[in-house]
């Protein structure tokens, strides 16, 4: 465990299943997106495991024999988009932010030179509809995140969010100043590529066994315990 990180400090936070979950929205949006824009039924499950939503819809067409190509995949995120936000309402009533999540996003966001931010599959739009349903927006720069329609591979992410760093704040961070939390293999994967501290929360489909063997620095059951969620954060 490093106990040495600069400041100032870059967290970026995953959203689904890390900070919030969003019950079966997310399901029926993208099973009415594909039929919408394919014309037939979705037949292969989505698979939500810390892809981009890039990767993710594109896989989805090809495994049902489709051509991203000629226009196709951009009109399925886009329906995608119209379909979550036709369920607004729906996300409201069925998801819920995650026990602990908004105290420890309060809590890391008063540590002295932190900047928080998101590193998600989600595209942007998605990312801004989830947050906002439940609060959590105001506690996050939405400016200096990466989507999940910035890059086809999670790993590609953090350097858009530090040209994002560079833009918005006159100062480029990299890895060494970065933490990321996560609840995937994906999330630890992507801070051991760019150097940054790891913090996985076992609030999704992996175990804290597995997190832990895939190397990430800290392991948390939740984020329920906002004194070790910053403790995992700042290394101290």
């Amino acid at each position: 465990m490093n106990l040495n990180l600069p400041t100032p400090l870059l967290v970026l936070w995953d959203i689904d299943h890390t900070l919030l979950d969003c019950g079966t929205v997310n399901r029926r949006a993208y099973a009415a997106a594909f039929q919408r824009a394919t014309g037939q039924p979705l037949e292969r499950s989505w698979q939500f495991d810390g892809r981009t939503e890039l990767a993710a819809a594109t896989e989805v067409l090809r495994a049902h024999e489709l051509d991203p190509g000629d226009g196709l995949l951009s009109t399925f995120l886009e329906l995608v988009v119209a379909e979550m936000q036709d369920r607004a309402d729906d996300l409201a009533d069925e998801g819920h932010a995650l026990p602990g999540a908004q105290a420890a996003l309060a809590a890391v966001g008063k540590v002295a030179g932190v900047r928080q931010s998101v590193l998600t599959g989600n595209l942007h739009a998605l990312a801004v509809l989830k947050l906002s349903a439940f609060g959590l927006t105001d506690l996050l720069d939405l400016r200096l995140g990466a989507y999940g329609d910035d890059a086809y591979e999670r790993s590609d992410l953090p350097a858009h969010a530090f040209d994002r760093t560079e833009q918005v704040l006159g100062r480029r961070f990299d890895g060494r100043q970065t933490v990321i939390i996560g609840d995937t293999l994906r999330d630890v994967a992507t801070a051991q590529i760019v150097g940054a501290r790891s913090v996985a929360v076992a609030t999704g489909t992996v175990s804290a066994a597995e997190l832990a063997a895939a190397g990430a620095d800290v392991v948390l059951p939740d984020l329920t315990d906002t004194a070790a969620v910053r403790r995992a954060v700042t290394g101290r």
